[in-house]
């Protein structure tokens, strides 16, 4: 604890007497730093921070990319601005030598400046010159990590963009026939291509060649886990957070992008926590960050060819095989595709199998159509509702009462630019160079109507893709894998004990989220089989010390 005879000693309190150098000493958190500990992120709430000894450093995420703004040295002050106008803090800070700060809250400052108005007067003043040296900051124009040259409505334009947005890349795209872009080389007949910032020019690359050119993490840093975790959904991001904080080697493998079907989702409202709701996006953002910080590896674009359960040893495509002590299956769900003729065609061209909201664009200013009964479906409703001219609901089923929460049926009924057609499929599909009309089936009426269309959304469930799983691990007839005592009743569990409630039928390979059968299909259910995971792992660890 500081004393009072240190206080006076720092500028902001050398005007104080002892009774309000008492109320200090005992009102701020005395904090101690070794070099290059965090000692405040960007978006905490907000504080006053004063340095005794040593320097912290000030950063800030500008355009994707964290730049040094600013040191603080002993007598200096950071957090004055987010005091003064209620902010969260603007940037994050850590040491840099051995360094001790004062931290004093929002109450106990407000307090403060009511004992001794000079205090409040020095911190105002200080708040101003601060804001006058970000203002070049906020005049920064934005810089894209990549762009993407390809038409719009090109397949593989939509992959990639959805790929860098999944990935939090930044990044625009440019249509070849209206623009000089490479001096007017680029042929608009050319296939889609994608330009680093430095000029590098990929052509039709591949999702991993625009990963290693971003930077984005692909290969694993080793070959031994204590856990290897394959998806990087809700349900694996989760059990890598609780693995890394545990202190267990942990990697994360995601063929495509974190999030998973989440990841995708336009707004997720009933998830505890988060009163406003928060978009898969954000919330998958959030879980990277804090997995990462733990110590857990997520890489990208990497498949799975084989796991040899007896030894838990994963082969990734490209022939890198990680040794793991146990293997946690979170690989979620693809959305279920649906029998129209022709579909093949439009399939990112006009169709999509989900919707995020990187789709925005897609839908701005157009009638958008979405087949779907679900929450998923709901939402994207919601979301698409606000760019679109219209926004049709089509509904296999006679009502959305028993597949859709009543919150969203409620926001729905309320929304004048959604429709929903019950009792309605789309049969048929039109366009010369993409999507243009649709044919809806009346199945009360059984009259088929034509309407013009140019994005349809299909969200009508999802499979489990698990046929590249070895015999050992039992599913059932739909693909879910099997765990627990269901794993032992169907005969082919090959120890005397118990199968964990998570386990499947082979020992310490584990199963959990949307992949398991029977698991409840939602984030939060997801998130808290991801936890489980991890409680059962340390259990089946001090059943097999020599693993």
């Amino acid at each position: 604890m500081i004393t009072p005879a240190e206080l006076i000693a720092i500028p902001l309190f050398e005007d104080l007497d002892d009774e309000q150098l008492a109320y200090v000493a005992r009102s701020v958190e005395d904090i101690r730093l070794v070099p290059g500990e965090v000692l405040a992120r960007e978006g905490d709430e907000r504080a006053l921070f004063l340095v005794v000894e040593g320097v912290i450093e000030l950063t800030k995420d500008i355009n994707g990319v964290e730049r040094r703004v600013g040191k603080r040295r002993p007598g200096e002050m950071y957090g004055e601005v987010p005091i003064m106008l209620s902010t969260n803090l603007p940037a994050s800070c850590a040491a840099i030598d051995a360094t001790r700060v004062l931290k004093m809250d929002y109450a106990s400052f407000f307090a403060l400046a009511g004992m001794a108005p000079q205090v409040a007067l020095a911190v105002g003043a200080s708040a101003q010159r601060r804001i006058e040296s970000l203002k070049e900051l906020a005049a920064e124009t934005a810089k894209p990590d990549l762009t993407v040259i390809g038409r719009p409505g090109d397949p593989t334009v939509h992959q990639i963009t959805t790929f860098l947005y999944r990935n939090r890349l930044t990044y625009e795209v440019v249509d070849p026939s209206g623009s000089d872009l490479d001096g007017g080389h680029t042929n608009p007949s050319d296939p889609p291509a994608v330009v680093l910032a430095d000029g590098t020019r990929l052509n039709r690359p591949t999702m991993r060649e625009i990963a290693l050119a971003a930077h984005l993490p692909v290969h694993p840093a080793g070959a031994e886990y204590d856990v290897v975790i394959i998806g990087g959904g809700p349900t694996g991001l989760t059990a890598a957070v609780n693995g890394a904080a545990e202190g267990l080697r942990t990697i994360v493998v995601e063929r495509f992008a974190p999030g998973g079907q989440a990841g995708t989702s336009t707004r997720i409202e009933n998830y505890t926590g988060f009163p406003f709701g928060v978009s898969g996006d954000e919330l998958t953002a959030k879980a990277m960050r804090q997995a990462r910080r733990l110590g857990a590896e997520i890489i990208v674009t990497r498949a799975i060819e084989g796991i040899r359960p007896d030894d838990h040893t994963v082969t990734l495509d490209g022939g890198d095989i990680l040794s793991a002590k146990v293997v946690i299956l979170t690989s979620g769900v693809e959305w279920r595709h649906v029998d129209i003729p022709g579909i093949d065609r439009f399939i990112g061209n006009g169709v999509y199998y989900g919707a995020a909201r990187s789709d925005s664009g897609l839908a701005q200013g157009r009638d958008a159509f979405i087949i779907g009964a679900g929450n998923s479906a709901g939402q994207a409703a919601l979301f698409f509702s606000r760019r679109s001219r219209s926004v049709t609901l089509l509904v296999r089923g006679e009502s959305l009462a028993a597949s859709m929460s009543r919150y969203l049926i409620d926001q729905l009924e309320a929304n004048p630019n959604v429709a929903v057609q019950t009792r309605s499929e789309v049969v048929g599909l039109s366009g010369a160079d993409g999507l243009e009309a649709i044919d809806i089936a009346d199945r009360r009426t059984g009259v088929t109507s034509n309407r013009e269309a140019n994005v349809l959304f299909v969200m009508i469930g999802a499979d489990a893709e698990t046929s590249w799983l070895p015999d050992q691990v039992a599913r059932d007839a739909n693909g879910f894998v099997l765990t627990g005592p269901q794993a032992r009743a169907t005969g082919r569990w090959p120890l005397e004990r118990e199968p964990f409630a998570l386990e499947t039928t082979a020992p310490g390979v584990f199963a959990a989220g949307d992949v398991r059968s029977g698991s409840v299909k939602r984030v939060a259910a997801g998130v808290g089989e991801g936890g489980m995971a991890i409680a059962f792992v340390h259990q089946y660890l001090a059943l097999t010390p020599e693993r």
